[in-house]
């Protein structure tokens, strides 16, 4: 069983991951940064805004804090100085939310619905690694955690 411990590593090596994205990502040329790739969601500044934008929605899910806009693919900052204060202060978010996660609570069913309004039941333990995991799914935590010395 996964415990509280286990979410906050996740959650602090979520936001180490996504400093170190970031970084790369400030250093690129404009250019590149917004290069049409090909990709779901158009170019890097799109996939982060989705990340962003995924990560709050759970949140909300979580909390029912937070707002959120109506399109899965919209773009929340044009600005990536801006967009990326809006990426730490989700993952500080993501670091408190799960540090107030106890092991009866994560092993309880929580109920919430989906964009589209279905309702839905999981394992909160379930919601939570897959919201830590959404902003890596180019790494694998459990695999990266031995990298970083601080882990």
């Amino acid at each position: 069983m996964i415990t509280q411990e286990h979410f906050k590593l996740l959650a602090a090596y979520n936001r180490w991951a996504n400093a170190r994205l970031y970084a790369a990502a400030l250093d690129l040329s404009e250019l590149s940064y917004r290069l049409h790739t090909g990709v779901y969601f158009g170019s890097l500044h799109g996939t982060l805004n989705h990340l962003l934008l995924t990560d709050r929605l759970w949140l909300k899910r979580l909390t029912g804090e937070g707002d959120l806009p109506n399109d899965l693919n919209a773009i929340l900052y044009e600005d990536r100085i801006e967009l990326t204060k809006a990426r730490i202060a989700e993952d500080n978010r993501m670091v408190e939310v799960t540090g107030k996660y106890d092991e009866t609570a994560l092993r309880g069913l929580y109920s919430y619905r989906t964009t589209s309004g279905m309702p839905q039941s999981q394992v909160l333990a379930d919601i939570l690694l897959h919201l830590i995991q959404s902003s890596n799914s180019s790494s694998r935590p459990s695999a990266c955690l031995s990298l970083h010395p601080h882990w």
